[in-house]
C-alpha cells in the first residue's frame, strides 16, 4: 500500500535533506510535487488542498525558517501533516456492558463477511473475548453458510440463521443469545449491496435501532480509491458510523482511500485488512503509517508482530539450548524460516524496514515467499539424522533431498552454505556475543536501540 506515493514523495524530500536553507522557489517546486503526488495518488482534492495550505503555513514559520537544518524541519512538517490527515488511532470500544454489539456493513464485494470473521478472530486471539458471530445477510447465496465456516476456522462461536428470516429479527436472536451465554462480544454481518439504496439504509437502521452497538463498522475496498470515499460519506450521512475498516490494502499501490477517509467523512480508519488469511487485520496506526510512506519504517510494528506470531516455549528452548552451546541445527533454521513466513513473508518484513523505498522497484517486486517455500521443502526432505548433523550430507544425500524437494543439487548447496553462516553467528551467541552486542546497540548512534 501507498508504494506509487512512498516513491514520488520520498525522491521528492531527498532533494530538500542537504538543503542549507529554503527559498520560496523550493519550497513552492516541493508542494507542487507533493501536490501532484496525492493527486495521482487518488487523494481527494479538498484533502490534497488542505495539507499543501498547511505545509506550506508552516514552511514559512518560524519552527521550519530558524531550524539548523530547513529542509530536514520541512520533512518533519510533512510528516506531522501526514499524521494529522490520516487522523487519530482509535481503538475499538468494548467498555460497554456485555455482551459488547459491533453491527459490520458495507457494499457488496468489500469483502464484509471475511472482515467479520478476521475482527472475530482478533477479538479472541489478542483481547480474550469470547465472541458470537451472527449472519444477517438472507440475500446473498451461502453467505450465512460461508459465515458458519470462517467460524468455524477461526474458533468462535456462530449463531445459525437461515434466509427465511427476518435481518431485524436476526440481530435480535443473537443478541439475546449472546446474552444468555454469557458472551462477551456478538459481531452481526448486515447485508451488502451492489450499491447505496434506499431499501438499503432503511433495513441496516433497523438492525442498527435493534442492536444499539457500540461499533457500527463500515468495510471499504481500498482498491476503489474515491468511489470508496464517497460510499462512506452516504452510509454516514444515513447511519452513525464509529469507524472504516479498509480491505484489499496488499493490492492498492495508491493508498487515496486512506488518506482520503478521514478528511472527507470524520470517521477514523480503525483497521486495515492486509490479506486473504484470517489472521491478516492490522489496527491502523496513523504515525506507524505516515512514516512508512515516507520510507522511515515501521521497526516498532515489526518487533510487536514478532512478538504476537512467535512461539516464546520454543523461542525461549532455542536460547537455552545456543545459551548451553549446543548446536543450532537445521530443525531450528527451518522453525526461523516459518516464523518469517508468519510475519507476513519477506515482503511484509522488508517494507517496515527504514529506507526501503531507496531500493529499486525492481529488487522489491522479487521479494516474495518461493525462496522461503523451497528452502523449508529441502529441510523437510531431509532424514532427522541429517537435520541434526548436515555434515554427513553428501553427493547421493544431496541428489535424494533435491529430487524429493524439487530442487536443484545447487539449492541444496546454497542452503547448507546459508545454515552454516547462521550457524557461525548462533556460536557467537552463545559464547557471550549476545552481551556484547547490547553493549554496542548501547553504545551506538540514535536509534540504533531499535
Amino acid at each position: 500500500m501507498f508504494d506509487n506515493l512512498s516513491q514520488r514523495l520520498q525522491a521528492t524530500l531527498k532533494r530538500l535533506r542537504g538543503a542549507g536553507r529554503l527559498t520560496e522557489a523550493n519550497t513552492a517546486e516541493t508542494l507542487r510535487e507533493v501536490r501532484l503526488a496525492l493527486l495521482e495518488a487518488d487523494v481527494a482534492l479538498p484533502a490534497v488542498k488542505a495539507f499543501v495550505e498547511h505545509v506550506r503555513g508552516r514552511a514559512a514559520g518560524r519552527e521550519v525558517l530558524a531550524a539548523l537544518t530547513p529542509g530536514q524541519a520541512l520533512i518533519k512538517v510533512v510528516h506531522e501533516e501526514l499524521i494529522a490527515l490520516l487522523g487519530a488511532a482509535a481503538p475499538l470500544n468494548l467498555a460497554a456492558p456485555p455482551p459488547v454489539a459491533i453491527l459490520v456493513a458495507g457494499l457488496q464485494g468489500s469483502g464484509k463477511t471475511t472482515t467479520a470473521a478476521k475482527l472475530a478472530r482478533l477479538l479472541r486471539e489478542r483481547h480474550k473475548k469470547s465472541v458470537l458471530l451472527a449472519g444477517a445477510d438472507v440475500y446473498r447465496p451461502a453467505a450465512i453458510e460461508q459465515l458458519q465456516k470462517l467460524a468455524a476456522q477461526v474458533g468462535v462461536e456462530f449463531f445459525p440463521s437461515s434466509p427465511d428470516q427476518n435481518p431485524v429479527a436476526i440481530a435480535r436472536a443473537a443478541l439475546a443469545e449472546a446474552r444468555r451465554r454469557l458472551i462477551d462480544v456478538v459481531i452481526v454481518d448486515s447485508a451488502g449491496r451492489l450499491h447505496v439504496d434506499a431499501a438499503m439504509m432503511a433495513e441496516i437502521k433497523a438492525i442498527h435501532a435493534a442492536l444499539d452497538p457500540a461499533e457500527t463498522l463500515f468495510v471499504l475496498d481500498s482498491t476503489t480509491g474515491q468511489d470508496a470515499v464517497n460510499s462512506a460519506k452516504a452510509f454516514n450521512d444515513a447511519l452513525p458510523l464509529t469507524g472504516v475498516i479498509l480491505t484489499k490494502t496488499d493490492g492498492d499501490a495508491r493508498g487515496g482511500a486512506a488518506l482520503s477517509l478521514r478528511h472527507v467523512t470524520g470517521k477514523p480508519i480503525k483497521f486495515l485488512g492486509v490479506g486473504e488469511k484470517t489472521d491478516a487485520l492490522e489496527a491502523f496506526q496513523p504515525e506507524r503509517v505516515a512514516g512508512r510512506i515516507l520510507g522511515m519504517g515501521d521497526v516498532v510494528g515489526l518487533v510487536e508482530e514478532a512478538q504476537r506470531v512467535a512461539d516464546r516455549e520454543q523461542t525461549q528452548a532455542l536460547a537455552r539450548k545456543i545459551g548451553k552451546g549446543k548446536g543450532f541445527d537445521l530443525d531450528d533454521f527451518r522453525d526461523q524460516l516459518l516464523q518469517m513466513q508468519k510475519m507476513g513473508g519477506l515482503a511484509s518484513l522488508m517494507e517496515k524496514l527504514p529506507g526501503m523505498g531507496e531500493v529499486p522497484e525492481a529488487a522489491r517486486s522479487q521479494l516474495d515467499d518461493k525462496p522461503l517455500r523451497r528452502l523449508v521443502a529441502i529441510v523437510n526432505s531431509m532424514t532427522p539424522a541429517e537435520r541434526r548433523a548436515p555434515d554427513i550430507i553428501r553427493g547421493s544425500r544431496k541428489r535424494r533431498i533435491a529430487a524429493g524437494s524439487g530442487v536443484t543439487v545447487q539449492e541444496v548447496n546454497r542452503l547448507l552454505k546459508q545454515f552454516g553462516q547462521m550457524q557461525e553467528a548462533m556460536k557467537r551467541l552463545g559464547k557471550g556475543g549476545i552481551q556484547q552486542l547490547m553493549r554496542g546497540l548501547k553504545g551506538g548512534p540514535p536509534g540504533a536501540g531499535l
